[in-house]
């Protein structure tokens, strides 16, 4: 599923134009970084899972093509734990 077939399913679910459940679809995307970007940020939804931060550490590396040895900086990530719910739902 892609983002236009999100946006067809919440169309259809709350009875909108895909236009409005377009700008729903962004205005939750939204929200969701705008929370990651602050300091500790995470997104619960009970039942389906938390969008979290998690800081990486720089190390080492290697190109694979030449084996020179290269710096990787260190960066944050965004991680997704699912919750029981949608576990359930998938197994």
């Amino acid at each position: 599923m892609n983002k236009q077939d999100l946006v067809a399913v919440v169309a259809d679910a709350g009875d909108i134009s895909k236009a409005k459940a377009g700008d729903v679809v962004d205005a939750i995307f939204d929200a969701v970084e705008k929370a990651l970007k602050q300091k500790d940020g995470e997104v619960r939804l009970v039942g389906f899972g938390t969008f979290s931060t998690s800081k990486r550490k720089a190390g080492k590396g290697r190109n694979p093509r030449t084996g020179e040895e290269i710096k990787i900086p260190a960066s944050t990530t965004v991680r997704f734990k699912a919750g029981k719910s949608l576990k359930d739902a998938v197994n």
